[in-house]
């Protein structure tokens, strides 16, 4: 893998880590949250079917080896909205 690039937990395409969302598990404290922070990260293609994907079989939480919490997911839901009525 290139420098700077990342590769999807759910689709696995590999990419510019700009491309992607990034779910972080911080260090110490162990909280997760998106686009900030320092430590564990996942990455997440900003489309529906990663995102659906990643809910439904867990790729996040084994990605990060924590539990996410349905916050997250809803906070990376209305970033879709966001993003595909912008695009609109």
């Amino acid at each position: 893998m290139e420098p700077n690039y990342r590769r999807c937990v759910s689709c696995r395409k590999i990419a510019p880590k700009t491309d992607f969302w990034r779910v972080v598990r911080t260090f110490p404290d162990q909280a997760v949250q998106v686009d900030g922070g320092m430590g564990r990260s996942a990455y997440l293609c900003p489309n529906a079917t990663c995102l659906r994907d990643a809910e439904r079989k867990d790729r996040l939480g084994r990605s990060l080896k924590v539990p996410i919490s349905k916050t997250i997911y809803q906070t990376l839901w209305s970033r879709l909205t966001e993003v595909s009525t912008l695009s609109n």
